[in-house]
């Protein structure tokens, strides 16, 4: 199955595309500091979308569907939605904020292949300062949930100037609620197509609204102290490290350092190794695509010239004019955007070999 991925390696074209990620709604029931997106009136994805979508993977080989928005959860049918990907043979994933995932762990366990779930505090009290809601014991109360259900949860951490200290606790938390992995990035302060229309905030930094350099951002006064938790977090977590429990080297984890470094010069940002646009696509709520989650909108599965909504052939929208000249600037290093990534994906020969 993976040789039919490699030729996307070598051209620009897609014949194939391994990664799906859908946009099921723009609703979203945190209030986070660095999000804007709540504030949208929510559009669900239409399930005429996502049944044209769901026909079109297998001829697309592909292997994995990510479900996220918003709040993927908040979408009346995402359990249907779920189901009729995995009939298909994809392996679905959930994006989640975690807080229903207590409340419907019965349709998690029995639609979803594998959780990713934000975990952004290591209190309660910090977790509603930074999410905007008292959620902390029902989002760990879900994680429980589901692995019991023995699906594999992995926790996802933006770091930020308001949790970086609590680093080790949110190990340890994670650890308590029994998850498979522990994963961090850093907050996206720079890329203003970041995750679609959201808002990073800017309070106290005397930048106007949009993407940074906002509060979210590490202080200089910050930077040493961050880079001395890691060195001890390598130390007391060696093991977590060796087992790839904690899913981010701590020579990778060391790269945040650098990032944050160069948000406050202005340059300097550590090397990105990444053919995301090559090996997957988004699909947004309103059936705008875009290559990744980091790079504008790229075409659409939608209107024609009438105005009356017409759903083109996935193939036919991800190998537009436009799309194919966004990933070759990407790919020559013409997208400034990739230069300073928060979350590159890189996946070689071999690793499709593997798909």
């Amino acid at each position: 199955m993976g040789v039919r991925h490699l030729p996307n390696l070598l051209r620009d074209r897609l014949e194939q595309l391994p990664i799906l990620i859908l946009y099921l709604t723009d609703g979203c029931n945190s209030r986070c500091i660095t999000c804007d997106i709540w504030r949208n009136p929510r559009l669900n994805m239409r399930r005429e979308l996502v049944e044209h979508l769901a026909d079109e993977v297998e001829a697309l080989g592909v292997r994995w569907v990510v479900l996220s928005g918003g709040e993927a959860m908040q979408h009346p049918h995402w359990p249907a939605i779920a189901a009729r990907f995995r009939e298909r043979g994809v392996r679905t994933i959930l994006l989640t904020n975690g807080l229903l995932l207590r409340r419907q762990a019965a349709d998690v366990i029995e639609q979803i292949d594998e959780v990713v779930v934000s975990l952004d505090a290591a209190t309660a009290a910090n977790y509603e300062a930074i999410r905007g809601v008292d959620g902390f014991d029902l989002l760990l109360d879900g994680i429980r949930a589901v692995r019991a259900g023995d699906v594999p949860v992995t926790t996802r951490t933006t770091l930020q100037r308001a949790n970086y200290a609590e680093m080790p606790q949110i190990i340890d938390v994670a650890k308590s609620a029994g998850v498979n992995a522990i994963s961090f990035l850093t907050v996206d302060v720079t890329n203003p197509y970041a995750f679609g229309d959201r808002l990073i905030a800017t309070i106290g930094s005397g930048s106007p609204p949009g993407h940074g350099p906002p509060a979210a951002a590490l202080a200089r006064d910050d930077i040493a102290r961050f880079s001395d938790l890691l060195d001890r977090i390598e130390r007391d977590y060696a093991d977590d490290f060796a087992s790839g429990r904690i899913a981010e080297s701590p020579a990778k984890l060391r790269r945040m350092v650098t990032y944050f470094q160069a948000v406050l010069d202005g340059a300097g940002f550590p090397a990105a190794r990444c053919n995301a646009p090559h090996l997957s696509t988004v699909v947004q709520v309103d059936g705008t695509v875009r290559p990744c989650y980091f790079l504008p909108v790229m075409a659409r599965v939608g209107d024609d010239e009438s105005g009356l909504p017409r759903l083109a052939p996935l193939q036919e929208v991800i190998n537009t004019p436009e799309a194919l000249a966004l990933r070759r600037a990407y790919r020559n290093g013409e997208r400034p955007e990739c230069a300073s990534c928060v979350c590159p994906l890189y996946k070689g020969p071999r690793a499709l070999l593997r798909l």
